[in-house]
């Protein structure tokens, strides 16, 4: 939208936007008259066709019932040949002498010129092979069109002599099969042409009245604007001026505005709305200078405040997971010499299922302490040997779940990443699934070379459709408060992914849900 500085900007762009409107609607009535021009003469030539078609249709008609009447009148009193030579007289008595294109002409069966009133010479010639300049067999097309019920036409390009070259003309011929014989006539369509240059200028005339009717027409519209802005910017102004001055007077004097000095209504509103808003704004500033004075000082003892207790949240949160560590090993220890003892027990079974999600808990504060601080450094790693690993951690979390996983995984994938971040993106997803899979159903795991240059890493469940795929990767949000968690396991995954350049795909519906990451095999640039 463009930004006027002054009324002078404003009738400028005013004058600009009427003639961009006004040349807009100029091409659209254009482009109206074109299209119906070109429909016009598109009709004009289809009527034109089609009549000139029925005239041909019907000479031709005419004559085949002449020749059937007067052969059957004369067979039993002369022979075939004079019948035939007395229809041919008949046929040239009915040429129209002004005019040497209105003429008909007679081949048999094979070609074989009968009748041509233009050139006698050429009678008895064959022609049945002739082609013209766009490949149409004339003669032989001329011949089959004839020997079909109602007779045909054909279109083809053949010699004009009043024009002494070549013009595109149509044909229609009718069979008389006593004789084998092709009656046909013809006629140029090149004397459309003339009609349509008439009709060419017709448009042409009217198109040159749009213009100038529309070209007046913005004239009349660009004076009237000029004439608005020499006669009502002026006194515009003077009001915005003595507003203007109101305002530079009321910092130092508190007098309301006279509003005899404004000239338009309009303006003497705003200087009401200005009386009452210079007034609250002085009330207003001596209020905000009582509470200034004391403002400094509480904001600064409240940061401080605020410090304190940011400093020992994560001061907290440090030490207990420093303190978690200790404790989850020994249970850790003695869950693994309690299976020597007591193997296949469900209630070992379930303790060693709660101590791994707690490891799997610690292991994510942990990197999120660590990761501002600590750079991981990369290496190639066996990427299948790391996720059967990790599929074996959480395998016994899976069976206390009622859930199982199918495992598709190439052997050997090795790739430049960091030990500690593989793990954690592993873990996440394989503990997002446990935790949102519907009971007893699979969870489906797969690794592969996608191409030479990457691998891809897959999760799929069979759980709810994920209804914001946007925020699923926020800090703190979940789709389901009911299943527990923090929130933060997928934050941490995408971080990674980003700093990594790992390409992240979701996909949700009703079926299912799939986590897709592609890797880089040999990427060495971190973000």
């Amino acid at each position: 939208m463009l930004k006027s500085k002054s009324l002078y900007h404003l009738i400028v762009y005013s004058i600009l936007f009427i003639i961009v409107l006004i040349s807009f609607f100029t091409f659209i009535l254009i482009d109206n008259a074109h299209d119906e021009f070109q429909e016009k003469i598109s009709s004009l030539k289809e009527e034109y066709l089609e009549n000139k078609k029925d005239i041909l249709k019907s000479d031709i008609s005419t004559i085949i019932n002449f020749i059937s009447h007067y052969e059957k009148d004369n067979r039993n009193k002369k022979t075939k040949e004079a019948i035939q030579e007395e229809v041919k007289n008949f046929i040239d008595s009915l040429k129209n002498k002004l005019n040497e294109n209105d003429y008909v002409f007679i081949y048999d069966f094979d070609g074989n010129l009968i009748h041509y009133p233009i050139d006698n010479k050429k009678e008895g010639s064959n022609l049945f092979n002739i082609r013209d300049r766009e490949g149409t067999a004339v003669i032989k097309d001329l011949i089959e069109e004839s020997k079909k019920y109602n007779g045909g036409y054909v279109e083809y390009i053949w010699y004009k002599p009043e024009i002494q070259d070549l013009a595109k003309k149509v044909s229609y011929a009718q069979s008389y099969d006593k004789w084998n014989w092709t009656i046909g006539k013809g006629v140029y369509l090149d004397e459309i042409d003339q009609i349509v240059q008439e009709k060419t200028k017709e448009y042409n005339q009217k198109i040159s009245n749009y213009t100038l009717q529309i070209t007046t027409l913005t004239i009349m519209l660009i004076l009237y604007s000029i004439f608005i802005y020499k006669n009502a910017t002026i006194l515009i102004v003077k009001d915005v001026k003595e507003i203007g001055k109101y305002f530079k007077e009321s910092q130092e004097d508190a007098k309301p505005m006279n509003q005899n000095r404004l000239m338009f209504g309009e303006f003497k509103v705003i200087a009401n709305y200005a009386n009452d808003a210079m007034t609250n704004i002085k009330l207003k500033t001596n209020m905000l200078e009582d509470l200034n004075k004391n403002l400094e000082y509480k904001v600064d003892e409240k940061t401080e405040e605020l410090q304190d207790l940011i400093a020992s949240q994560k001061s907290f949160i440090k030490n207990s997971v420093h303190e978690v560590n200790t404790p989850l090993a020994i249970i850790r220890t003695n869950i693994d010499l309690l299976k020597r003892h007591v193997p296949n027990n469900k209630y070992i079974t379930n303790i060693e299922s709660g101590a791994k999600i707690i490891q799997y808990i610690y292991d994510d504060l942990s990197y999120l302490i660590k990761k501002d601080r600590v750079v991981y450094e990369k290496s190639y790693l066996d990427f299948s040997d790391t996720l059967k690993q990790r599929i074996d951690f959480f395998d016994e979390i899976a069976i206390s779940n009622s859930l199982y996983f199918v495992s598709n995984i190439d052997d050997d994938i090795y790739i430049k990443f960091n030990q500690t971040e593989l793990q954690r993106i592993i873990d996440n997803n394989l503990s997002n699934a446990i935790k949102y899979s519907n009971a007893k159903s699979p969870i489906f795991v797969k690794l592969f070379y996608l191409n030479d240059d990457e691998v891809e890493f897959s999760v799929t469940t069979n759980s709810k459709k994920i209804e914001d795929t946007d925020k699923i990767f926020n800090d703190f949000y979940r789709e389901n408060n009911a299943r527990g968690g923090f929130g933060l396991g997928l934050k941490i995954v995408k971080e990674i992914c980003d700093k990594n350049f790992v390409t992240i795909s979701l996909i949700s519906n009703d079926m299912e849900t799939k986590f897709s990451y592609r890797f880089k095999i040999n990427e060495n640039i971190t973000a």
